[in-house]
């Protein structure tokens, strides 16, 4: 039998390649840092989630061995049976405390923080409306579940309404939104968002993985920056971006919503608990981000240097709220293309294309991190000019 899918596969994977839309992944040979090591030579890391520079941090690297030596290296169970340690409850108290919420629910990762969300809580009686740049992770979290499914074009508040008004008949309906949308860096308009689920009766839920330690006037959030704790009723998240850049994913909001998470969530019910390295690691993450915001005002500095020089230097960028700078290609294989000779410069990016992105929106997503020096950031942007005239897409 295999022959015959075997076959299949092939020509699949060489439909692929023709078409420019294969990933090659390049093997680093350093830890995760703003300087890395690919094939030998050392380059400069501008793709990465690291964006408070804290994967690599001896402080959480002497708080993840301490743990390890307190707690062991693997609890070797779910939570229900015998995998809750106290410091899991810790950790999600520092995370209820830096959202401001209720409790928190942790997860493996957040792509099980938001496939498990949705079907314990709703039912084909109920309503969730979805942004339409939402990730990945929650398109297949809505799939899991049997209510209504509704649509909005991106941060579009009309279409959103329209959306609202039309779910009326439903029982419970639930607004979902990435905080930051990860492949353009633009911000949902939250507070517009809390206006109209107000308005008609809607709960409301923000992915913060990307805008979490980003966003806001000390990185606090979505809700730091429009000023709507209290109005939101769910955030999910994760330890794998800001927060240290290693694994684990969170749900946290009202707390029995929680509750009823902890006795339904599928994903949290059939994994194990998140491993006592992360844990201590991420329990020191939230210590350090109390005691100083200098890690996210160092980001904001530099994203603010490095978008204004692209501009000055003619690239096309999408507006951006974040850390993330989209630097349009619209070309699959030129997106490719540049990432090599960026490469060859000294400067690790990645082009993004489809299914990534639509198609013809190929781009490079830069993201800056507070991991970077402005030499750094000079290279990366010299880089960028040089390839750029080379191939025609900057004067």
């Amino acid at each position: 039998m295999y022959g015959k899918m075997k076959e299949y596969l092939g020509n699949t994977l060489t439909e692929i390649k023709e078409a420019g839309l294969y990933k090659e992944e390049r093997l680093i040979e350093s830890a995760q840092q703003a300087a890395i090591i690919v094939k030998g030579k050392e380059v400069l890391n501008f793709c990465a989630n690291n964006y408070l520079g804290l994967s690599n941090h001896p402080r959480l690297i002497a708080a993840a061995q301490k743990m390890m030596d307190r707690r062991g290296y693997g609890v070797s169970s779910v939570r229900f049976i015998c995998g809750t340690q106290d410091i899991h409850k810790e950790l999600e108290a520092a995370i209820s405390d830096y959202f401001q919420t209720e409790d928190t629910i942790l997860y493996a990762a957040c792509f099980d923080a938001n496939g498990g969300v949705f079907e314990p809580l709703f039912t084909e009686e109920d309503a969730i409306i979805s942004d339409s740049l939402n990730h990945a992770s929650i398109i297949d979290g809505v799939r899991l579940c049997k209510a209504q499914r509704y649509r909005y074009a991106n941060a579009n508040m009309d279409e959103l309404e329209k959306c609202l008004q039309l779910s009326q008949a439903q029982r419970f309906r639930i607004i979902v939104t990435d905080g930051v949308f990860s492949m353009d860096g633009n911000v949902a308009p939250l507070d517009q968002i809390c206006n109209l689920a107000e308005k008609y009766d809607a709960l409301v839920m923000v992915d913060e993985s990307h805008s979490a330690g980003v966003v806001g006037a000390t990185g606090h959030g979505v809700s730091e920056l429009y000023q709507t704790y209290g109005r939101v009723d769910i955030y999910t998240g994760t330890l794998g971006k800001a927060f240290g850049g290693a694994m684990g994913g969170f749900t946290t909001g009202r707390k029995e919503i929680i509750d009823l998470l902890r006795q339904r969530s599928r994903p949290y019910l059939f994994s194990n608990s998140v491993a006592p390295t992360v844990v201590g690691a991420g329990i020191e993450v939230f210590h350090m981000l109390k005691e100083s915001h200098e890690l996210h005002d160092k980001l904001v500095e530099n994203v603010t240097y490095f978008r204004n020089k692209m501009l000055i230097a003619g690239f096309d960028i999408k507006p951006t709220q974040s850390a993330i700078c989209a630097v349009m290609l619209y070309d699959a294989k030129l997106s490719q293309t540049y990432a090599a000779r960026m490469l060859e410069e000294g400067i690790y990016v990645t082009g993004f294309y489809y299914p990534v992105v639509p198609k013809e929106l190929a781009r490079i997503r830069v993201q800056l991190s507070a991991g970077h020096d402005k030499a750094h950031l000079d290279k990366c942007i010299d880089a960028f000019i040089k390839v750029g005239r080379e191939l025609g897409v900057v004067k």
